[in-house]
């Protein structure tokens, strides 16, 4: 089975792992600040959090945001669960803005009516969280131009754009939004496992989700609320989570990140291979845009059905059945019964139906070879024609 996506790791990752395995540190040593430093002077943003997941990362930046009952929180159907359900562990109300159908981002023409809309209910969102879907930013000066005139606070999931650029500088500076979130699960770009973080230019942002990340727990005696009892001292000044990510984890993303401009650079070569060698085939290629470079953690395909004598699910399942490990990204948040119980229904967001109505996610990542990539090829040709 090819997979649509794998991580890559090589002898350096293994021994980088290995000596934090041979050190005094597994967990809380000098690996994770210099993974954070590491992220940190890439993207040129000031500080970054590491947690054990891009799913912590989310629910410590809403916190750090004051999100809490009563508010509300928007972002896009299109996406994972935790973009959303982020909002719902702080208490939040959560809705969603449809996508723009090209690049399958959150569209800002659809966050503008929408914001016009409840700003005469008096139901403006306190967190907006754009999702970098495949890798590609959303139109976030756009967003962030609306932030200002209506007085939302922006969370950008980049959990999909590590080693991504926005109109020529780093996605995760943070020039249009609060937070930036990243997540090195083993199908992104770069891995540490599992595993996420943070990046924000606002010290306090920094610091509150540095304490909430770690029980709410400080040794900082300038942090505590008296005069520490001796060096053992700590106090507890916020009701934090274990959401710490390990030396370990943070060693082996040292390593990966060494390689993160090869990974994306070899991902736009087969992605522009794909491009020339799917072309006449009933699919709808990826868009990219111009003010975009894309991480591609995804090559997402639309499915021309109008065009083929076969369904959606028949042609997945084929594929799978020729060795192609396709998914599918992603059923829209809103349609999940979780959230139909909030009362979200099928037609609420169309362009996120259709598009995950017709969408193919097929392999891409750093191993994947031209022979492979000409089996996914020869594969599809098969199924589609």
């Amino acid at each position: 089975m090819i997979p649509y996506g794998r991580q890559d790791i090589n002898q350096a990752d293994i021994e980088a792992v290995i000596e934090v395995l041979k050190s005094d540190f597994l967990t809380q040593g000098p690996m994770v600040p210099m993974f954070e430093k590491a992220i940190t002077e890439y993207c040129q943003a000031r500080f970054g959090v590491a947690t054990n997941s891009a799913t912590s990362a989310l629910h410590i930046a809403c916190l750090a945001l004051e999100l809490g009952p009563g508010d509300y929180l928007w972002t896009s159907p299109n996406t994972f669960v935790a973009s959303a359900n982020c909002g719902l562990y702080c208490g939040a109300e959560v809705n969603f803005v449809d996508i723009d159908p090209r690049t399958y981002c959150m569209s800002a023409d659809a966050l503008e009516q929408k914001l016009i809309e409840a700003d005469k209910q008096n139901k403006l969102p306190k967190i907006v969280v754009p999702v970098h879907f495949a890798g590609q930013s959303c139109e976030m000066n756009r967003i962030h131009e609306l932030a200002g005139k209506y007085g939302f606070r922006i969370i950008e999931d980049a959990s999909h754009a590590i080693g991504g650029q926005y109109l020529g500088e780093p996605i995760g500076n943070c020039k249009y939004s609060d937070i930036a979130v990243f997540s090195f699960h083993p199908v992104k770009i770069i891995t540490t496992g599992e595993g996420g973080l943070a990046t924000t230019n606002n010290a306090e942002l920094a610091k509150k989700m540095e304490l909430l990340r770690s029980h709410g727990i400080t040794r900082d005696p300038d942090l505590m609320t008296r005069k520490p009892d001796g060096g053992w001292y700590y106090q507890q000044i916020e009701l934090g989570f274990n959401y710490r990510m390990t030396d370990m984890q943070a060693a082996l993303g040292v390593s990966q990140m060494q390689r993160l401009d090869e990974f994306v650079q070899y991902r736009h070569v087969l992605k522009n291979r794909y491009d020339e060698l799917l072309s006449d085939l009933p699919i709808i290629r990826p868009y990219q845009s111009t003010d975009s470079h894309s991480a591609l953690h995804l090559y997402p395909i639309q499915l021309e059905l109008e065009k083929l004598n076969k369904s959606h699910y028949e042609i997945f399942h084929e594929l799978r059945e020729n060795g192609l490990g396709v998914n599918i990204h992603y059923i829209p948040v809103h349609t999940q019964p979780y959230y139909q119980r909030m009362g979200f229904n099928l037609g609420d967001f169309p362009n996120a139906e259709r598009y995950y109505e017709r969408a193919l996610s097929i392999p891409l990542y750093f191993g994947l070879n031209d022979i492979l990539q000409n089996e996914v090829v020869a594969s599809l040709k098969k199924v589609l024609q």
